[in-house]
């Protein structure tokens, strides 16, 4: 499946926020909005401070953010959306909890990883099972009742075991009944928008697809 292969601090700095696509690097001075807060490219100082209030643009930007925190492409975004307008309640919120419970982001909310990229490249390589059964696929949706786990001969791999003991204070959410000991975790329920901590106005993205 496509994916964005290019640096991907730009995209940090062109959100002018950090979306944590980096592990532990965005917690550190290293991190390009740290060093360079401003959008990348050669009239990247001189762009406009003040953001749009209004419009396409500051619509165009949310949906953005969105798209790369989560990692996905045009496409598959817009077959999300597609799926939240046809499932009943609220578009936007649905939206976000179809990204949110992709197994990629579950791994990486679980602490198994320091960034949905390496989560989504560890799912790839199949260290994750779902009920028991292994999944390589970094789009699958868990349900409540699902059980995610690290698989047994993965459970000493030098990437994981770090990202575990990197993002201790990070915590878990609620929609998440971790089990350290098992190094596993089941889903209680769907995520609310309380329970999705990212910073962005959902409500334009339907409003952009709605033109």
């Amino acid at each position: 499946m496509a994916r964005y292969i290019g640096p991907v601090c730009r995209l940090c700095r062109r959100e002018g926020m950090k979306l944590f696509l980096k592990g532990e690097r965005c917690y550190t001075e290293k991190c390009a909005i740290e060093k360079r807060n401003f959008a990348p490219g050669q009239h990247g100082k001189t762009r406009k401070s003040k953001p749009k209030t209004a419009g396409y643009g500051v619509q165009l930007r949310e949906k953005q953010k969105v798209k790369r925190t989560y990692g996905v492409l045009e496409d598959q975004f817009r077959g999300y959306f597609e799926q939240a307008e046809r499932t009943r309640g609220i578009t936007g919120e649905t939206l976000l909890q179809l990204l949110e419970r992709r197994l990629d982001n579950v791994a990486y909310r679980l602490g198994f990883a320091t960034s949905r990229p390496q989560a989504r490249q560890l799912v790839r390589h199949g260290h994750f099972t779902v009920n028991g059964r292994k999944v390589d696929i970094p789009s699958f949706s868990v349900k409540p009742g699902d059980v995610v786990a690290i698989r047994q001969s993965s459970r000493t791999n030098a990437s994981i075991a770090h990202a575990l003991d990197e993002v201790k204070g990070r915590g878990v959410p609620a929609w998440l009944q971790y089990d350290a000991e098992g190094m596993s975790a089941k889903v209680g329920s769907i995520p609310t928008r309380e329970q999705i901590n990212l910073p962005v106005q959902e409500q334009l993205i339907v409003e952009l697809y709605s033109r």
